[in-house]
């Protein structure tokens, strides 16, 4: 099934215009801007001159990344075979290992050679590991479904390790941490590579069973330590939103709606702000559905909304308040508004706007599972550049990559330079003795 994501497309280009009008003492000193450019690029002159040392050594940069491409490829080799080794240790490192190469790079051509050898040694962790093993081993999978893609590979694997998944997640007597990385792979794989409408309802209705059970009579009577669970099934139930169609959000809005504000009294603030975010996705998907969509609640909703907003209790941590108010202040604004809070993901030479709530749940759950190489796969997954609008992977050849990547000592001139070029250009307006008009 095609992914029929909502949301506004991406505006990629340079920055936006800014405002904002100069003072009266600016605007008769016209010469300060240009002498204070001067003296930037006079200082920083100095530093272009290694620039033209270091293009000579483009091609020997080249023959080194292949050099270190073959030697990762090599150690990739020795950890997919460590991943069916018979020691528990090694097969821990070896997953490991795997979670942060395929989170810090794109290794498509790699894999698909391997994929078969490493998706039968992760069943195995799946379905013989004891908790560690298997939540390593779902966090591989997922990452490994992220690297293959949404084509037959993606769907294959999905295929094959969906009823496991399910499995894993609804077993009681699992472990916790297993069942958490289970219910992120579930949702995050089906998201990927589900090839139709009946397999993602059936990965909703798993993920509903799991955070259904929060709610109760009061939420904050749900036992503690199933809190973390609750939220992660909530979080991958809201990213297959973002997918669902127009009839299955319609069913949604009407049985789980009038239900999700009871979780904004959980004792977990992690919980609260899943919930919180959820809701206002789905007001969102219900506006885009009909214009005049109207929730019977809002003025009791807005009330605790309102209330999270500016909860000041003390036994809270400062830190938890302080994401808390923020995050309630959002869905408050955009509940009673309709405006999505901005925000600006730079990667590369690039830049992405999030701007909805259904862009923000799909960014943050790529962002969670990917880490700090959310960037390095904005800039070159194909799947993500498709997921966001982006385009084709941006080519440039060594000497543009090589302008673009400024070095830490390069950037300390700079900013030292343009520091001291600002200094220099205010203390000329400050002084007594200019001629202000």
């Amino acid at each position: 099934m095609p992914r029929a994501r909502k949301g506004h497309a991406p505006r990629r280009g340079g920055q936006r215009r800014g405002g904002g009008a100069r003072s009266s003492t600016q605007a008769d000193s016209p010469s300060s801007d240009d002498e204070a450019a001067s003296e930037i690029l006079s200082h920083y002159s100095s530093t272009s001159e290694g620039a033209s040392i270091a293009e000579e050594n483009l091609g020997n940069e080249v023959v080194d990344e292949q050099a270190q491409q073959e030697e990762l490829e090599e150690k990739l080799k020795e950890c997919i075979d460590n991943v069916a080794d018979k020691s528990a240790k090694t097969r821990l490192g070896a997953l490991e290992s795997l979670r942060l190469a395929f989170s810090s790079r794109v290794l498509l051509d790699f894999l698909l050679e391997r994929r078969l050898t490493l998706t039968d040694s992760l069943e195995k962790c799946l379905k013989k590991g004891k908790g560690e093993e298997q939540s390593l081993a779902a966090t591989v999978l997922t990452l490994l479904c992220l690297q293959m893609g949404s084509g037959p590979e993606g769907e294959e694997l999905f295929q094959s390790l969906r009823p496991l998944l399910s499995s894993i997640l609804t077993d009681t007597s699992a472990n916790l941490g297993a069942r958490h990385s289970c219910a992120t792979a579930l949702g995050m794989c089906c998201y990927i590579a589900a090839a139709d409408v009946e397999d993602l309802v059936s990965c909703l209705a798993c993920l509903e069973s799991i955070f259904s059970g929060a709610y109760g009579e009061e939420a904050s009577t749900a036992p503690a330590p199933l809190h973390p669970l609750h939220c992660c099934a909530l979080q991958a139930w809201a990213l297959l939103l973002t997918i669902c169609p127009g009839s299955h959000i319609s069913r949604v809005l009407d049985s789980q709606l009038p239900r999700l504000p009871r979780l904004l009294s959980s004792d977990s603030v992690h919980l609260r702000i899943a919930a919180g975010e959820t809701i206002a996705l789905l007001f969102e998907l219900g506006r885009d559905l009909e214009e005049d969509f109207l929730y019977e609640d809002t003025d009791a909703l807005c009330g605790t909304l309102r209330a999270l907003a500016t909860d000041s209790n003390k036994y809270r941590a400062k830190a938890d308040r302080r994401k808390q108010r923020s995050i309630f202040r959002d869905v408050l604004h955009f509940i009673e508004s309709g405006e999505c809070q901005e925000e600006t993901i730079k990667f590369g030479l690039e830049c992405m706007y999030v701007d909805s709530w259904v862009r923000r749940r799909t960014y943050t759950a790529f962002k969670e599972t990917l880490g700090s190489g959310v960037r390095h796969h904005l800039q070159n997954n194909e799947l993500l550049r498709d997921i966001f609008d982006l385009g084709p992977v941006l080519v440039l050849d060594a000497a543009a990559m090589k302008a673009s990547k400024i070095s830490r000592f390069e950037k300390h001139l700079y900013n030292s330079a343009a520091f001291k070029a600002r200094t220099k250009a205010r203390s000329r307006v400050r002084d007594k003795r200019a001629d202000v008009l």
